[in-house]
């Protein structure tokens, strides 16, 4: 045979520089965008994430190659990074635009000429710094501010004032440094959230905030139709009571159809488009402007000329002043004494003899002014509240009363009431919408030039801007100290601009200022009914009241706008992020990114409030999800600052984690103090959409703080957690599952899965691993692959855990690098679960048992325990309920307490069908909510059997081991079986015989066909080297050293010896004797088998104690047999090998 000695024949030449691949196609610019055409692309674990235009996002970008050679060393980074002049590029050309843009990109699949789409690009003023000025400049300002104040005193006022501008002050200094964390696109304050705290968090809280916003607008614009019907023409009602006790039913029936109208024109101007909102709001904005200027020149005016404000009291109770001009009850024309109209409202005639209501006759009427001023000493009166109950007459209790009592005819007449019971908390629910327009601004994110810019200055600026305005109504109070006033508000304005985040000190003064100006009975009376249905403000204003009444109306109709504009944007958010699919269809629009279908919705959902009908019952219902978003926005911004994650880097600087959880706090706190009720039902709503989300939609992955939240705490506990085993009171089962795949890295058997899950109740650790023979570079995508396949079969196996794919040159160091390094810390696996290999008999390959009895030894050395499920395919699935039978445990050596656990925990758990969940989790969401639960174990009782020797007491075990079950807490029937020393039986004798024999004659074949093999290699080596030798003759090749030899006389001594040894091989199968050691051992497998099999062959599983494997690997195939025998005739047996230490105790 000759070898030959050369040249390799494989030839290494450097062939010409490749060309550049032609450029990708140009990526998109805006990352909502692309994941709008193409979902959320995969990481490299496979986890979905949020699409992001700098890095891995070439596609489409056909300005993106590198020409020349300048850049050559580059050019295989450019399928995944781009080149910084593009990068610079696209962000210079980024838009917040995502939905007018998905919605062109269909039409030009569908050939329709695609064009240019042009986002309303607004900015500080536009944008952010006229809606909130319109929010907050609303309608309880103008309506409901001084009634507050006559209710609820002095004291609880400021109490009011300054715990919400506090948390609205606190709110906007977090959302401040939220929106300047970075590019904030379409969605505001959901936006903020659900990347700040996750989409379940976003998601739900900002469907909250969209509720409140579009409650607002329900709000404003029943303010709206207030103002219309109560201040501006009283005569256009359409219902008109002829009773007085009926004059509420027809308010809110007038309330509904104008307010119905109302709504109808605000949602078809904001359908038309943004634009002319803006352009009307500049309108409306002039008009409060107007009366703002108005109330400063009334202001001035009472300096020189003081207004006369009176109001008229019979006794010590507040009439009505509708219907009457004179407060007299008789007058003198022409010397003779008169009745007035005020006589006729409570006398049944006009003569002096008719019958009078009692206590129109006992008391006086009187005139008296219902501003009296600073120094009148009012503030004293109006310093405690006067809370009661509905149609509580409005009373000045300084002034006399006889025969006064409250009863059912004396409602009926002319006087003042409540037209509502009130008390502290809920005039923290009304007053509170009337600082909540913060978020207006940040609401129209998308439409911003700069949304990192304008959110936080327009938003302070505007919340400055109308505190300061707040101080103008302290001029109600400028009677005869004028010149005072106007020194302090200059002074307070001067504050104010000073110190912005003292405005709460200003509202506070406004409140006192009210106080110690007003009478408490005008400030009590909410509609103005005891000045002719005037407002309070408006006969301040100059040159007349109704420059404020209209500016009051043309504020609330602005404000009312903006809700409506703002509230079906962040709507149009929710739905194209997709976190919740039914409401996917509102994230459709026009064109030019308008949210079409998400107005239809909003003007829905507002007409709702407006059937209400009532501002007070609407105001405590957007408290609720205004005060919800808040508290999120400012746990988002705590979050990300004690977290101090590298990308929290807010050009914002002046916040501190400390304001964000006061501000958390009050948010908290103001909730339950306005409405407990209230606050429970949001609070539901919002956990109801978080449990959907998760359900349905929480696939996203955007970086949020829950989630580094969540890996800071498990870096915590995990350092925490010491790597010494745990306490027998804390140990469970950490299982590591070795699962087998394929060819098509399909799982093999899945049941195994499902017996991990009916496994769970420990609460362990799950860790699925897989070992895929080869190298890394080579399998990658296949291990990726069969990563993504059993993440699949574990889902739809409700196995809760991770999975972890390890490439290896064998399958034996595969294992063995699992069973070493799998887990982290003291986070690490205990246990390992296996199936049995049922077919390593009729394997040709020895390799496939040789690498199940390594992993026994690994698990020994390793002092893990060690399940293995024979018949694994015939275990129950997760949609089984297995009918009553029994679970038993044959305990023969003791293992630390693994066999009597397992069992326990086996019944204990509940497992839900596939598609089905209980406990949903971020790791594998369901796809519908869990209906039925199905106890797959439940119904099997648990029996334990021992084995007694010749010399046991078996009486007394049995009652040792009942007590010791009763220690331990477990019901089970305890058995003892005696097994005797019997005589090793023939069966015995010659199973053992035929295994040895098996076993030697295998070794023989492998022999042979191992030096099969090598002879075959070096006839091929010697034709090959044969051929080479002629070839290189014919070419011209130079000669070549190379060694040649004969091996016929080899070959032939070869076969010859071969041919004896093998006749000396099978004499000596025939004529061997068994190893007495395999013979006791086969002895005990078969009759451990046979006891076994006559107690527990009708059994739904049968737990056994593992022997453990042989010392020398010369013996592991008969290891394998001892094991095959002792579960010979048992469907279902799981094999239990303790891993050294102690697991249950009879200790508390």
């Amino acid at each position: 045979m000759s070898l030959h000695f050369g040249p390799p024949l494989l030839e290494f030449h450097r062939g010409p520089c490749l060309d550049p691949p032609p450029p990708p196609p140009h990526f998109l610019a805006s990352p909502l965008r692309m994941e709008q055409r193409g979902g959320a692309r995969q990481k490299g674990d496979g986890v979905p994430k949020e699409n992001s235009p700098f890095i891995n996002n070439t596609d489409n970008d056909k300005n993106n190659s590198y020409d020349g050679t300048n850049m050559a060393l580059f050019e295989e980074e450019m399928d995944s990074n781009p080149m910084v002049s593009s990068l610079l590029n696209k962000l210079a050309n980024y838009t917040n635009l995502t939905q007018g843009a998905q919605e062109h990109e269909e039409e030009e699949e569908q050939g329709a000429k695609k064009k240019a789409v042009k986002s309303p690009q607004m900015g500080t003023f536009m944008g952010v710094y006229l809606p909130c000025l319109q929010n907050i400049l609303g309608v309880i300002l103008f309506l409901r501010l001084t009634w507050i104040v006559g209710t609820a005193g002095i004291l609880e006022s400021m109490a009011i004032v300054g715990l919400c501008c506090s948390c609205t002050m606190l709110t906007a200094i977090s959302m401040s440094a939220i929106a300047t964390n970075g590019v904030v696109p379409a969605g505001g304050s959901y936006y903020m959230i659900s990347r700040s705290l996750g989409p379940e968090f976003g998601g739900a809280v900002g469907l909250c905030f969209y509720l409140g916003t579009t409650f607002a607008g329900s709000m404003y614009i029943l303010g709206t139709i207030e103002i219309l019907l109560t201040y501006i023409v009283p005569k256009a009602a359409i219902f008109v009571a002829e009773k007085k006790e009926d004059e509420a039913g027809a308010l809110l029936n007038n309330m509904r159809v104008y307010g119905t109208c109302c709504l109808a024109l605000m949602a078809i101007v904001v359908f038309v488009g943004v634009k002319y909102v803006n352009k009307l709001a500049l309108v409306f904005l002039a008009c409060v402007i107007l009366s703002i200027i108005a109330i400063y020149a009334g202001v001035i005016k009472t300096i020189f000329e003081p207004p006369d404000f009176p109001v008229c009291m019979l006794g010590n109770r507040t009439l009505q002043n509708h219907n009457f001009d004179r407060c007299l009850k008789t007058d003198v024309v022409d010397n003779l004494t008169v009745t007035t109209e005020l006589w006729l409202l409570f006398c049944d005639g006009p003569e002096l003899n008719a019958t009078c209501n009692d206590y129109f006759a006992n008391n006086n009427v009187t005139l008296m002014q219902g501003i009296p001023g600073l120094k009148s000493g009012v503030i004293s009166e109006n310093m405690w509240s006067q809370y009661g109950p509905r149609s509580m007459l409005v009373e000045n209790k300084e002034l006399l009363s006889s025969g006064g009592s409250d009863g059912a005819e004396d409602i009926k007449m002319p006087y003042v009431v409540n037209d509502i019971a009130t008390f502290f908390t809920l005039l923290v629910g009304i007053y509170f919408p009337s600082v909540t327009g913060i978020m207006a601004g940040s609401n129209r994110s998308g439409d911003l030039r700069d949304a990192q810019k304008s959110i936080p200055v327009g938003t302070i600026l505007a919340i400055i801007t109308t505190s300061i305005i707040c101080i103008l109504q302290v001029f109600q109070c400028s009677t005869k100290n004028g010149n005072l006033l106007v020194i302090l508000l200059i002074l307070r304005m001067f504050l104010r601009h000073t110190f912005p985040l003292l405005n709460w000190a200003s509202d506070m003064t406004c409140v006192v200022l009210f106080g110690a100006c007003i009478e408490g009975v005008l400030l009590r009376d909410k509609f103005g009914d005891s000045v002719k249905g005037n407002l309070v403000i408006g006969t301040l204003s100059w040159p007349s009241p109704w420059v404020i009444v209209i500016g009051s109306f043309f504020s609330c109709c602005g404000a009312g706008l903006q809700s409506l504009t703002g509230a079906p944007r962040l709507l149009q958010a929710i739905a194209r992020d997709g976190i919740v699919p039914f409401l996917q269809v509102f994230g459709h629009g026009k064109a030019n990114g308008e949210p079409t279908w998400a107005l239809l919705l909003t003007a829905g959902i507002c007409e709702i409030g407006i059937l209400i009908a009532s501002l007070d019952a609407v105001a405590p219902i957007l408290s609720m999800f205004f005060l919800m978003c808040y508290l999120f926005v400012n746990l988002a911004c705590a979050v990300q600052t004690l977290l101090r994650t590298p990308n929290w880097r807010p050009r914002f600087k002046y916040y501190h984690w400390t304001l964000s959880f006061l501000g958390m706090s009050l948010c908290l706190a103001l909730m339950f103090i306005s409405s407990w009720y209230y606050a429970i039902v949001a609070m539901a709503i919002a956990s109801c959409i978080y449990k959907y989300i998760e359900y349905r939609g929480a696939e996203k992955e955007w970086g949020d703080g829950i989630r580094g939240l969540s890996l800071n705490a498990a870096r915590f506990a995990l350092i925490r957690l010491e790597e010494a085993p745990p306490h027998t009171k804390n140990w469970r089962p950490q299982l590591l599952v070795l699962l087998n795949v394929d060819s098509e890295q399909v799982v093999k058997h899945p049941r195994l899965l499902s017996f991990t899950t009916q496994l769970k109740a420990g609460k362990g650790l799950t860790i699925v691993g897989n070992i895929l023979e080869g190298t890394y570079l080579t399998k990658e995508a296949e291990a990726k692959k069969a990563e993504q396949n059993i993440k699949t079969s574990m889902a739809a196996e409700r196995t809760k855990g991770f999975c972890h794919v390890v490439v290896s040159s064998n399958l034996r160091d595969g294992f063995s690098h699992l069973i070493q390094s799998a887990g982290l810390g003291g986070m690490k696996h205990n246990t390992v679960l296996m199936a049995w290999p049922g077919n390593w008999r009729q394997s040709n390959d020895a390799q496939s048992w040789r690498n199940f009895t390594e992993t026994v030894r690994e698990t020994t050395t390793a002092h893990q325990a060690l399940l293995v499920a024979k018949n694994v395919d015939n275990f129950p699935g997760n949609q089984e309920r297995l009918a009553e039978g029994t679970i038993d445990v044959w305990w023969v050596v003791h293992d630390g307490g693994m066999l009597m656990l397992l069992p326990f925990l086996l019944r204990q758990h509940k497992v839900s069908p596939s598609g089905w969940s209980l406990r949903p989790t971020r790791l594998f969401s369901p796809s519908r909510p869990c209906l039925v639960v199905l106890q797959v174990w439940r119904k099997c009782k648990m029996r334990i059997f021992t084995v007694a020797q010749m010399d046991d007491n078996s009486i007394q075990m049995k009652k040792d081991l009942q007590m010791f079950l009763y220690h331990l807490r477990l019901d089970a029937e305890v058995e003892v079986v005696e097994m005797h020393d019997n005589d090793i039986s023939a069966f015995t004798y010659e199973k053992t015989l035929v295994m040895e024999q098996r076993s030697q004659m295998l070794k023989q074949m492998q022999l042979s066909r191992t030096e099969r093999e090598r002879e075959a290699q070096l006839i091929h080596d010697r034709n090959t080297a044969s051929h080479a030798a002629v070839n290189d003759k014919e070419d011209g090749v130079p000669e070549r050293v190379h060694m040649t030899w004969t091996k016929d006389k080899l070959f032939t001594e070869r076969l010859r010896n071969r041919e004896a040894n093998a006749g000396v091989a099978v004499r000596d199968l025939f004529n061997m004797r068994p190893n007495q050691s395999n013979v006791r051992r086969m002895h005990t497998a078969v009759k451990l088998n046979e006891v076994v099999v006559n107690k527990s062959q009708g059994a739904q599983l049968v737990l056994l104690n593992m022997p453990g494997p042989p010392k020398s690997r010369g013996g592991d195939e008969n290891y394998m047999e001892f094991l095959e025998v002792l579960m010979e005739g048992l469907n279902r047996v799981l094999l239990v090998r303790g891993g050294g230490r102690e697991v249950i105790t009879i200790y508390s």
